[in-house]
């Protein structure tokens, strides 16, 4: 609460309001959507090590199917929009695991994160006490569900332990920016009772002539009779010298200009998301595959790997780079078709990439002949260097060419000859002598 309610028992009655500390916050609201929704935009993928080092993609798995359809009434995209939403603001995301005849899960279930806690038994198992999901409490006919850990997706954030007695509790980033929310709450509550007060009038009238205190009240009338309430935008006639001069903007408005800036800072800075990707500033990257690449080495990419493991550990996966969950981020870079093409035509040079690869990546027909990664004759291996057949050398002439040929070479001399290496370098010199006076000649 602000500071000036202590001085008075009835500070509600001297407009003081409690300054809320939640979401309402349009630079916490900000940072919490670019996760929740940039999380739903990427496609998750069941993957699978295989017996070549490479990896599958299962596709007839109970995970594959709970990443394309959660539930019968959610897609994917809601599912991670208001799960990341819930991971953000509370610290904590919670969804119930149904299972069907053959113990696959085969359906998820958010709940809400403010009515459901875990519990922790006196001999150390953990179940945890769900409910704030209407659909289900419906069709169960329970308003709260006591369920065992197995059976609950559960993802949290760091657990501080002063606050919560096990490491089960997670907590959301705004703790950490709780002070600079309330100033920002704070201005913003501040210049609204100031502006709609008109404590700070746009232009004031000044004249030279003394006026007394009942010539000053006749002229505010008079005044505010043509220039507020209904007859605003009037036209005042002024008499006796009076000017109007505007109402500049002070130092003081600038400094609270500031300190609502800096107080955003300090939330994106807890939130660990780039001033650029919220639109506020910062310093401006090259691409947009530079900037997500940025988030993604900081907030963007802890948090995708987060949920992954967090679905893995519900669904018993034994973890990269046997079996795993990914969500794919390359569709974050699905308006930069530049650099989409150019990182696909480098990959398919230097043959990490099959041709009908990259096709099916920008959704294209496959071709003949483009299942085979390709490179370039002479790219090989430097233990092959050895091996690779040299060129065969060029068929002799016949002696009767040779001595009719005036420009034909003498046989090589043998090593350490060295009367015989000057004679042939003589030779040579003389052999182009001659063939330039030829062409001089023709």
């Amino acid at each position: 609460m602000p500071a000036d309610v202590g001085n008075s028992i009835n500070w509600w009655q001297n407009g003081y309001d409690v300054l809320s500390l939640s979401s309402q916050s349009a630079m916490v609201e900000a940072c919490v959507s670019a996760y929740a929704q940039t999380v739903a935009m990427c496609p998750g993928d069941h993957w699978r090590l295989n017996a070549k080092n490479g990896r599958d993609r299962i596709t007839n798995s109970a995970l594959s199917r709970i990443l394309r359809h959660p539930n019968d009434y959610q897609s994917i995209s809601d599912f991670l929009l208001n799960g990341t939403r819930s991971l953000y603001l509370d610290g904590n995301a919670y969804a119930l695991a149904l299972r069907n005849d053959r113990y696959e899960i085969n359906e998820l279930h958010l709940m809400n994160p403010r009515l459901s806690y875990p519990r922790l038994a006196t001999t150390g198992d953990i179940f945890y006490q769900l409910g704030g999901n209407d659909i289900i409490s419906r069709r169960l006919g329970e308003e709260a569900l006591i369920v065992p850990a197995r059976d609950v997706l559960h993802i949290r954030l760091h657990t501080q332990r002063q606050r919560f007695p096990t490491p089960l509790v997670g907590e959301s980033p705004i703790v950490a920016a709780y002070s600079d929310v309330g100033m920002g709450a704070a201005i913003a509550q501040q210049q609204l009772r100031f502006y709609m007060n008109e404590a700070r009038p746009s232009a004031v009238l000044s004249t030279d002539l003394v006026l007394d205190k009942d010539q000053v009240q006749a002229l505010r009338d008079r005044w505010n009779e043509q220039a507020r309430g209904l007859h605003q935008g009037g036209t005042p006639i002024l008499t006796a010298g009076l000017k109007v001069q505007p109402w500049a903007q002070g130092g003081k408005d600038a400094a609270t200009a500031d300190m609502l800036k800096l107080s955003n800072e300090h939330i994106a800075l807890a939130f660990r998301i780039p001033l650029q990707v919220l639109g506020i500033g910062g310093n401006n990257l090259s691409s947009t595959e530079l900037l997500m690449q940025s988030w993604i080495a900081s907030g963007l990419g802890f948090a995708l790997n987060h949920i992954e493991e967090s679905i893995g550990l519900l669904f018993g996966l034994k973890g990269p780079p046997d079996e795993y969950v990914e969500f794919d981020t390359a569709a974050l870079l699905r308006s930069a078709l530049k650099d989409r093409i150019e990182a696909l035509a480098r990959g398919v040079q230097g043959g990490i990439y099959a041709p009908n690869e990259a096709r099916q990546t920008e959704g294209l027909d496959a071709v003949k002949f483009g299942d085979e990664p390709r490179v370039q004759q002479q790219v090989v291996p430097l233990s092959a260097v050895d091996k690779i057949p040299a060129a065969p050398a060029p068929p002799a002439a016949p002696p009767a060419a040779a001595a009719a040929n005036d420009d034909a070479k003498p046989p090589p001399p043998e090593k350490g000859d060295r009367d015989a290496i000057q004679r042939e370098v003589r030779n040579l010199i003389a052999s182009a002598d001659r063939i330039g006076r030829r062409r001089l000649s023709s």
